[in-house]
């Protein structure tokens, strides 16, 4: 029963983690970016864990895990666009006055 709770406590652990790396690094837009990944990517994890333990379909779960590709994707494309339009990804050399 021990190895079971460890099974739910590690996904919300790294969950809570990928919190504290999204809300405490602000400075550079991929920190940033890395850190929303290491977020889906552990509530994938609990829901595998979820839905292993509950004995259901795993086409959820892989929906869910395309949907979390396209989020990279997309994100990189952003950060590409801003590296290419600013010369960098910090915050603090974003204006946001000037489009």
């Amino acid at each position: 029963m021990a190895i079971l709770s460890i099974y739910y406590f590690l996904p919300i652990f790294s969950l809570f983690c990928g919190l504290w790396a999204f809300v405490g690094g602000r400075k550079h837009l991929l920190n940033t970016l890395l850190s929303l990944e290491y977020i889906m990517l552990s509530i994938f994890w609990f829901m595998v864990v979820m839905i292993v333990n509950l004995g259901g379909d795993s086409f959820f779960v892989l929906f869910f895990l395309t949907l979390a590709a396209c989020e990279g994707a997309l994100g990189l494309a952003l950060l590409v666009s801003v590296v290419r339009t600013h010369g960098n990804d910090n915050f603090s050399s974003f204006n946001v006055l000037r489009c």
